[in-house]
């Protein structure tokens, strides 16, 4: 067996490994987004997101891993049966999703102003229209989890909610805020503040502590809430982040290099094996 022919077993044999990594890879991501959408009410409790945001993710989950699994299958099979037309597809769907990202990252880029106003847009609208329409609470439970766990309350300022009108209160109550506004570390006193019970907070369990759901809560006067808005605390995770979600996107953006580059060689050299082949018989 020639040099030639050791180079073209070796390159068929990783791709054929790294594609069957990422089809089990693929395989768990569909089979914890089925979880999630059979077992609901377990993530529900665990997680604190309600059904129609987990439902959403859910189902993201479920067709990102039946996606990658059949981009691993392409090149398992192309790899491994040495397919010139499998190995071609597999190329020239890796180079769409790459060309993709790549827009992707230009738009965002060159963009970004306009992201953030259209964000902000979407964020004031459902801020405005808070319990407007009790039958459509997904934005309305998205944003209580974006609160909760970025630790922030508003778009620019808690002063966002105080105009909202199924918000409103009597002055001497103090003020309607969503409890996903409500810091609990800011004091260890339960007794400032009171939940307002509404029916579609029934599908989360009782807390003791006020979670990240579309409950309401009268905070007093002197505003134990989260004080900075949620555009200030996202800019501050990008910043932290940055170079954590900067080496990812490199990563992927290599990983599917190495991988256009080592099945577009196995199938141009396919050539090279077929025309021996044909010699010999």
């Amino acid at each position: 067996m020639s040099a030639q022919d050791n180079c073209l077993s070796l390159i068929k044999y990783l791709l054929f490994v790294f594609n069957l990594f990422f089809f089990v890879l693929g395989s768990l991501i569909f089979c914890f987004g089925i979880w999630i959408l059979v077992d609901k009410t377990s993530f529900v409790s665990f997680v604190g997101l309600s059904f129609m945001p987990l439902q959403i993710w859910s189902k993201a989950l479920a067709i990102s891993g039946i996606l990658t699994m059949g981009l691993a299958l392409l090149g398992c099979v192309g790899a491994l049966k040495e397919l010139r037309c499998l190995l071609g597809l597999y190329f020239g769907i890796l180079l769409l999703l790459f060309v993709t990202q790549i827009t992707l990252g230009i738009l965002i880029s060159t963009q970004r102003i306009r992201l953030v106003r259209k964000v902000k847009d979407i964020v004031q609208k459902t801020i405005h229209n808070y319990h407007a329409n009790p039958e459509e609470t997904a934005e309305e439970e998205s944003w209580d989890y974006v609160q909760f766990q970025l630790r922030c309350c508003g778009w620019n300022s808690p002063q966002d909610w105080l105009g909202v009108s199924s918000l409103r209160s009597n002055a001497s109550e103090g003020y309607r805020l969503p409890c996903s506004c409500y810091n609990s570390s800011a004091t260890n006193d339960s007794a400032i503040f009171f939940k307002i019970p509404l029916p579609q907070s029934s599908r989360l369990r009782p807390q003791a502590r006020p979670e990240h759901s579309t409950d309401l809560c009268v905070v007093p006067a002197n505003s134990y809430t989260y004080p900075e808005g949620c555009a200030q605390s996202l800019q501050k995770w990008l910043h932290n982040n940055l170079i954590s979600i900067v080496g990812i996107c490199l990563g992927v953006g290599l990983l599917e290099l190495s991988f256009m580059t080592l099945s577009i060689f196995l199938c141009r050299n396919l050539d090279h094996v077929y025309g021996r082949l044909a010699r010999y018989h």
